[in-house]
């Protein structure tokens, strides 16, 4: 049994080998796109890229392969400037803030960067600045005064992302001056309807002449069709395609530079009050990052030039969806006219996540943010990560909900991971103290586990190459689940009365699954699979034990069991939709307008208008009457006044009793149930189609009038 699994794995070796060795590479080059500094990180960030990116890191680890993740903030650019300027604090201020929380919040949930540093560092100044002058002095970019858009009441020049407005191809409002994300087409500011600025919403643009550099794109256009269309058609479909829509069409030469006061200087004479363009500057953080890693510990990384400058090193990009122009067009163009440098091999992009089948938003507060799951979750950061996986927008758009959080907690990682391994350790536990017991004679029924299992690791590993995540996970909860079918079809418990021998080889083979669940979930669920390891005893595994029958030795000594996950209750997702809700109904009080003005009346016709103010002696519902609520007014006639209102809905009658409202005197009464209503009580109705009462501050005698 052992050696069809053992030949197995050999065999699967030899093929990534070879793939590795046709490309010629040694080693890897992993980048996350760089968070942008001016907000936390939620869960679209973290399932189109860092989750992703962390998983094969880890995979490639387990393989003993040289690699290096690379991580950072981005910390210029226009909205950073906007944020400090709104806060009244500094940029500096305000990029401080948002890497250390970012880098914080990356920590605690474990995207295992080797390194993740930031934009503003003197290192990446430098660096930066030189790749801008190398490619200068080559005569690569090209100098040239336009008019671009600006915003008329700050005059400050804008990014094509800043600008936004209605897309003139599909007509989908907040189209980005560069692309509209919901039909895809790529666009100018210039063809937007209507544009404004993003990040001032109302304010006019203006065109003003500015001198800036730019990389001619299109001196590039012929080599890009080759190395993309032609030499990398195993990218996926997405990626693929969104490149192969701005090949089709001509490319033009793209600014480099911006007129802005935050950002790396540009290092040419005559370049006063310009800064090196975020975009341009952003991707070059991933080498300067690499290099601070390297100068640090020379002796465990080597040189900086041998994870970007050797071609035996692969350069693999995670990023989003909106990036992948600039990590497959622009970035590799301005390392390609720099040259010395290598170029990705793989970009695997994400599409979007949405959030209770809404788009997430930052600007909107729509988000779930990873700082504030930490905390209201602390110890689950796996649940997350197996959930962004198994919902992850590899292929298309893909939406989180808090209810299907649940449910894939409950249903698949308690009740079949989870319970798989507390069966297969408690009964351990209960029939041998512990102790892995020796594996006897095969029936038909272990050997077909054993066949299934065997299958799995080849798939899991194969997915993972091809950068499908979502599908491996799956594969690696596939082994959970034949541990589960395999230890109830055999009932080691029933058996247990009459045939130990038999018990003794059912939790051989289930520990076996048990051990090799820890290495299949290592690269998704690092925390459990470090509980898990505690549980089993053994030190740290690697990949090439997975698909193995003997990870556990008969005799060895089982460490204590706990259950690897817990139940999460309604109440904790309940208090999830009311933060949305709050949050919701926060955004509809910040963008409420109120309704226009009616046409003007005089004085003479409002005088016509008796308002007076009565108090509330008693209240009660009208009967079969799900709207109106019976008021007895004292309006300081010395008669008590009957005055019916539809606002049943809204208040409670003991909630009114004793109250001093504002009415109506001499609205002509009108009967609704059989009862005379003489009046009409006045309430305001809110933003969110709540009711208030309209009543007095102070003191009032019944009866006074409004005027």
């Amino acid at each position: 049994m052992c050696s069809i699994c053992t030949n197995f794995a050999v065999r699967n070796k030899k093929i990534t080998l070879l793939y590795m060795e046709e490309k010629n590479f040694k080693r890897t080059t992993v980048t996350a796109a760089l968070p942008y500094a001016n907000g936390g990180v939620h869960i679209g960030h973290l399932a189109g890229v860092y989750v992703p990116a962390d998983i094969y890191v880890r995979y490639l680890r387990l393989k003993k392969q040289e690699v290096m993740f690379i991580g950072g903030s981005d910390e210029h650019g226009v909205p950073v400037t906007i944020r400090a300027r709104k806060e009244g604090i500094t940029v500096q201020e305000v990029v401080d803030r948002y890497h250390n929380l970012i880098k914080k919040s990356f920590e605690d949930f474990g995207i295992s960067f080797d390194i993740y540093s930031r934009t503003t560092s003197k290192v990446h100044n430098k660096f930066a600045s030189d790749f801008f002058r190398t490619l200068y002095d080559k005569h690569e970019l090209v100098e040239k005064t336009e008019e671009q858009f600006c915003d008329e009441v700050t005059g400050e020049f804008l990014t094509d992302r800043n600008i936004v407005g209605t897309c003139p191809r599909c007509g989908a409002e907040g189209a980005y001056g560069d692309q509209c994300e919901k039909c895809g087409a790529t666009l100018s500011p210039e063809e937007l309807i209507n544009p404004t600025n993003k990040n001032n919403p109302g304010h006019g643009l203006v065109k003003k002449a500015t001198k800036n550099w730019y990389l001619p794109l299109n001196n590039y256009q012929n080599w890009l069709k080759q190395w993309i269309l032609e030499d990398h058609k195993e990218w996926r479909p997405n990626v693929y395609g969104q490149c192969k829509s701005w090949l089709d069409m001509d490319l033009q030469p793209r600014a480099m530079t911006r007129d802005l006061d935050w950002g790396i200087p540009v290092p040419v004479e005559g370049a006063e009050g310009k800064v090196l363009y975020v975009w341009f500057d952003a991707p070059i953080g991933y080498i300067s990052n690499t290099k601070e890693l390297c100068d640090a510990q020379p002796e465990k990384w080597g040189p900086w030039q041998k994870w970007w400058q050797d071609p035996s090193s692969r350069l693999v990009h995670f990023i989003g969806k909106d990036n992948i122009v600039f990590h497959c067009i622009v970035f590799p163009t301005m390392l390609k006219a720099h040259g010395d440098y290598i170029l990705p091999d793989n970009v695997p992009s994400n599409e979007f996540l949405n959030l209770e089948n809404d788009k997430i938003s930052t600007s909107r507060n729509w988000a779930v943010w990873l700082h504030e799951y930490l905390v209201d979750f602390p110890g689950k950061q796996d649940v997350l990560r197996y959930v962004l996986t198994a919902n992850a927008p590899e292929t298309k758009d893909n939406n989180f909900t808090w209810k299907d959080f649940q449910d894939r907690n409950n249903n698949e990682l308690v009740a079949v991971y989870g319970n798989f391994v507390n069966r297969a350790l408690q009964l351990t536990k209960k029939y041998f103290n512990g102790i892995v017991p020796e594996c006897g004679e095969l029936q038909d029924v272990d050997r077909a586990a054993i066949e299934e299992f065997k299958d799995v690791k080849q798939k899991v590993e194969a997915l993972l190459d091809a950068f499908k995540f979502r599908d491996a996970q799956k594969e690696a909860m596939n082994l959970a689940r034949i541990g589960n079918k395999y230890i109830t079809d055999c009932e080691p418990w029933h058996v247990a009365k009459t045939d130990m021998e038999r018990v003794k080889t059912i939790l051989y083979i289930s520990l076996q699954l048990v051990a090799n669940l820890e290495i299949a979930f290592e690269p998704f669920l690092p925390f459990s699979s470090a509980k898990l390891r505690e549980m089993l005893n053994v030190a740290e595994t690697e990949w090439d034990q997975l698909g193995s029958t003997e990870l556990l030795k008969p005799g060895h000594q089982l460490g204590t069991p706990a259950l690897l996950f817990e139940k999460i209750e309604d109440d904790a997702i309940n208090a999830q939709l009311q933060k949305l809700e709050d949050t919701k109904k926060a955004n509809e009080a910040a963008s409420y307008v109120a309704a226009p003005i009616k046409e003007n009346v005089d004085f003479e016709t409002f005088e016509k208008m008796d308002i007076r103010v009565g108090h509330i002696k008693d209240c009660q519902k009208v009967k079969k009457s799900k709207k109106l609520l019976q008021f007895t007014i004292d309006d300081g006639s010395g008669k008590d006044r009957t005055i019916l209102s539809g606002i049943a809905a809204y208040y409670e009658p003991e909630q009114l009793i004793g109250k001093d409202v504002l009415f109506v005197a001499n609205f002509a009464p009108r009967k609704m149930m059989g009862i005379e209503s003489q009046g009409m009580i006045l309430s305001a109705v809110n933003f969110d189609g709540s009711l208030n009462v309209t009543s007095v501050l102070g003191n009032v005698k019944p009866g006074s009038q409004v005027g």
